[in-house]
């Protein structure tokens, strides 16, 4: 027996509501919500989602056009590519046509309607409609149709229209980047003497006390299509008079002709500019607006149809613009997203949502870039945004991390933000508050980059416990060293490696014979911070890639195992033990720069057990750098391990540790640091973390070496700074723009124990 034969395809309109709209799409569920709210609707039905999914399942291209729409997706910016593929997938789906299970009860709901129906057949893909996204136009509406094969046919035409260039990128513009699917409206056509649209706010501005309303003669379709220039009156919501009408120049009409098809009927002069409604229909299609914006609880952009001396309804969606616009200056700004507060500062700009880093040429000088995530491949367009917006990550990920370094206000975790904010749209980032608003907001004018880069000569305390600064590009280089800070506690070699290899994977460049680029380019990196910080320290911690963040790098996917869990997985020590050859172009890129910088000393991070880092140690021994003298060797503290195991390490030749205090507070907690969910989970303060810190400290000093913690906190949190100082810690490296504060708070907390020492 035939499973699908329980499957419910097609639904009347006046048995849906909103909560429908996965399955029916968001226009099919706000029409039944019209219905609930007994406002007029020419009668129709549905057809769900499923009858699509199953119709291209049985005709067997479901998984191939799912296949073809990922690849889509990722060749977006090759105009030609694109559209080869959407013709591909179109064909496909005619190919696969409606399944014979549903051609049935499609048909038995459109004779309901009555003999020779005429309808409207009109897309109601999954999530058009919505608060998130209209899909205006985008998506086919076919109407006029009548007959069983023409219906049929139509519908098909209908599912085809999924697969359209714009609607792919529209798609993914506004986030929907899933396998897509589509409902379909069939409405009984309302032969139309006159037709437009209703804002229940004034889409220019934002005013919700008004409603604004288009129209035209004939079909809705010259309205919607923008093809004449409407009518536009404005009608107070209070009291509902016209507040302004401008009546506009209507060149033609469409009508239904005889033979069942559009006609296009050209108007003179006096009736192309003659007024469309009369003062009563212009109060009737007020009202019907203002109800509907009642009955779903917000601003409502509503097409109407007048047939016959009477007003339909014929779509209600709602408005997905508002806030997106300036506001009027009585209004306040609205806050559009809010995140976590990742790096300071004030910018605003035009928006500029992208997907991944191969878009980066669409941002240009100046906007604010909006995007899921970032990594390291996200940089050079880091650099060119005003501000950056990520709906996801924690205030250490790469997006925070990069952004405070480059002196670009940052907002992470703002969970929509790819959805909420709009391409070109003008908003506001507040780097400090967390927020984004609508509209440019006054402030401090932002420096650009070349000014960032000029040296800031600062007044500072003079303080026992040293201050570096974490770094991880070497254009700051210059910048940074001209501040009064001690050196380089965590030089970053990520971003360094994905510069040098122009976002390639490093085995890509050794497959094909180009290790001596990588080595080149990491010894010209990370040689102008050292010369710059000369003849200050500059701790250099190894690559620490996470599998995901290198199947990211082009050629990855070739070389890198998927984790489900990378942040405990393959990487750090473990991984150089395991590929000797490719530690070993690291290792030779900084025994050149010591050739001339001897004030370059390694780390290695992620240290598990005694064998990695033992085993580890001898590679770096039997290379160049090795058998250099001076060399300093530190491990990172960031496994709840290395409080048993440091003894062991510092009797290997380890003298010196830095504890990064954010993966160890990770750990210790079981925590996602990058978790915007979690966030307040995070605390570097929590007693277990301070104790864990605490024995590294002491057993450091107790075997004499040098101890250090990377991390904002010591110049956020006076406490912690000053549980630092008093542990005994012999410095703290912090991000640059912090590096002042955190001299401030240690000096403070010194001062203190000195007191209360002389007591």
């Amino acid at each position: 027996m035939d499973s699908r034969s329980d499957v419910t395809y097609v639904r009347d309109i006046s048995t849906l509501r909103i909560d429908d709209a996965e399955e029916a799409g968001g226009k099919g569920a706000n029409m039944g919500e019209l219905v609930a709210a007994d406002l007029p609707v020419p009668p129709g039905f549905v057809l769900l989602r499923d009858c699509y999914r199953d119709s291209m399942r049985a005709g067997g291209v479901d998984t191939e056009l799912n296949a073809l729409h990922r690849e889509a997706l990722h060749d977006m910016a090759d105009a030609g590519r694109l559209t080869e593929l959407c013709d591909w997938m179109q064909a496909l789906v005619q190919k696969a046509g409606i399944d014979d299970a549903m051609r049935q009860p499609i048909l038995d709901a459109y004779h309901a309607l009555g003999p020779g129906a005429v309808v409207a057949v009109r897309s109601s893909a999954t999530g058009e409609d919505g608060a998130d996204a209209s899909f205006a136009g985008m998506n086919a509406t076919i109407t006029n149709v009548s007959g069983d094969e023409g219906l049929l046919d139509a519908v098909t035409r209908c599912w085809m229209s999924l697969f359209s260039p714009r609607v792919i990128t529209y798609r993914a513009s506004r986030g929907f980047t899933q396998d897509p699917a589509m409902a379909v409206v069939v409405q009984q056509m309302v032969d139309s003497a006159k037709a437009g649209v209703a804002f229940t706010a004034d889409p220019s501005n934002g005013a919700r006390d008004r409603v604004v309303i288009e129209g035209a003669f004939g079909l809705g379709e010259v309205v919607v299509s923008g093809e004449v220039e409407p009518d536009t009156y404005i009608v107070s919501k209070e009291t509902m008079q016209p507040l302004d009408i401008r009546l506009g120049h209507k060149a033609f009409k469409i009508v239904r002709g005889e033979d069942g098809h559009d006609t296009t009927v050209d108007l003179d002069d006096a009736q192309a500019d003659s007024r469309v409604l009369t003062e009563d229909e212009l109060r009737t299609i007020a009202e019907l607006a203002i109800a509907t914006e009642r009955h779903n609880g917000c601003p409502q952009d509503t097409e109407w149809a007048i047939s016959n001396g009477k007003a339909y309804l014929v779509q209600a969606r709602p408005i997905t613009t508002l806030g997106h616009t300036k506001p009027p200056a009585s209004e306040e700004h609205v806050v559009l997203a809010r995140g976590l507060a990742a790096a300071p500062g004030i910018a605003s700009g035009k928006v500029r949502v992208l997907l991944t880093p191969d878009e980066g040429g669409r941002l240009q000088e100046g906007e604010i870039l909006v995007a899921q995530m970032t990594n390291p491949d996200w940089l050079p367009t880091i650099r060119r945004a005003a501000a950056l917006v990520t709906d996801t990550g924690g205030m250490t990920c790469h997006a925070a991390i990069v952004a405070r370094e480059l002196g670009v206000p940052c907002i992470v975790g703002a969970r929509t933000g790819t959805r909420d904010l709009h391409d070109g749209t003008t908003v506001t980032v507040d780097g400090a508050r967390g927020e984004v608003v609508s509209g440019r907001v006054e402030a401090p004018a932002r420096l650009s980059a070349t000014e960032r880069s000029a040296p800031i000569q600062v007044q500072s305390e003079v303080t026992g416990t040293k201050v570096y600064v974490n770094l991880a590009m070497a254009e700051s280089a210059e910048t940074v060293a001209a501040q009064a800070v001690d050196g380089v506690g965590l030089l970053r070699a990520e971003f360094m490696l994905t510069e040098a290899l122009d976002g390639r994977h490093p085995r890509d460049l050794i497959a094909h014979g180009e290790q001596g680029t990588l080595v080149a380019k990491m010894e010209s990196s990370v040689g102008r911070i050292a010369a710059a910080f000369a003849p200050r320290p500059v701790i250099y911690r190894a690559t620490d890639f996470r599998t995901n963040e290198f199947r990211g790098l082009k050629g990855g996917d070739a070389f890198e195992p998927v984790e489900h869990n990378p942040m405990i997985g393959y990487r750090g020590c473990y991984r150089y033990v395991k590929e000797p050859d490719l530690f070993a172009l690291e290792l030779e890129a900084l025994a050149r720069v010591r050739e001339k910088s001897p004030n370059v000393g390694l780390m290695i991070p992620f240290v598990r057990t005694r064998w990695e880092l033992e085993e580890c140690l001898s590679l770096v021994d039997a290379s160049p750098l090795g058998r250099q003298r001076g060399l300093h060797r530190w491990v990172m503290a960031e496994v709840p391990s290395v409080m048993h195991w440091l003894p062991e390490y510092i009797g290997l030749g380890i003298d010196g540790v830095s504890i990064g205090s954010n993966d160890l507070t990770q750990l210790m907690l079981g925590v996602d640091r990058d978790s915007d969910v979690c966030a307040e989970l995070f605390d570097e303060s929590d007693p277990a973390v301070l104790d864990a810190i605490g024995q590294i400290i002491s057993t450091a000093r107790k075997f004499g070496i040098t101890s250090s913690l990377c991390g904002q906190a010591p110049s956020t949190k006076p406490a912690f700074a000053e549980h630092l100082v008093r542990m005994g810690i012999t410095s703290v490296s912090v991000n640059p723009d912090a590096a002042d504060s955190a001299r401030r708070v240690i000096a403070a907390a010194e001062r203190r124990v000195l007191l209360e020492a002389a007591r």
